[in-house]
């Protein structure tokens, strides 16, 4: 049985791309493949870091810690558009926090 998972558009290229050297991919799984290419942002190797810095914050969900890397915020309105449909929104601070990990990796 499979677990679900949140994984970033990195990744999603890694697999991808791998499996398709092994057999041909589906017409969706190529549509991903081609997204995934397009708007990945970081390597692998950085995605990584990123990921454990980011949890290593403790107050991100593993879920917005994958969209967070997927879309690299910048400023404090792109970090409040990934907490939008959160209860709890992260404080002044640790939006900075959020930002400043960020932009270490851009």
């Amino acid at each position: 049985m499979a677990t679900d998972r949140s994984v970033s558009l990195s990744e999603v290229k890694q697999l991808l791309t791998k499996e398709g050297k092994q057999r041909e991919l589906s017409t969706e799984q190529k549509v991903a493949l081609d997204h995934a290419q397009k708007f990945s942002n970081m390597d692998q190797e950085k995605v990584k870091k990123l990921h454990k810095d980011l949890t290593g914050l403790g107050f991100i969900s593993e879920q917005n810690v994958v969209k967070i890397m997927d879309l690299l915020p910048a400023t404090p309105e792109d970090v409040r558009l990934v907490f939008s449909k959160e209860r709890l929104t992260p404080e002044k601070k640790q939006i900075e926090q959020i930002i400043e990990t960020v932009l270490k990796y851009l």
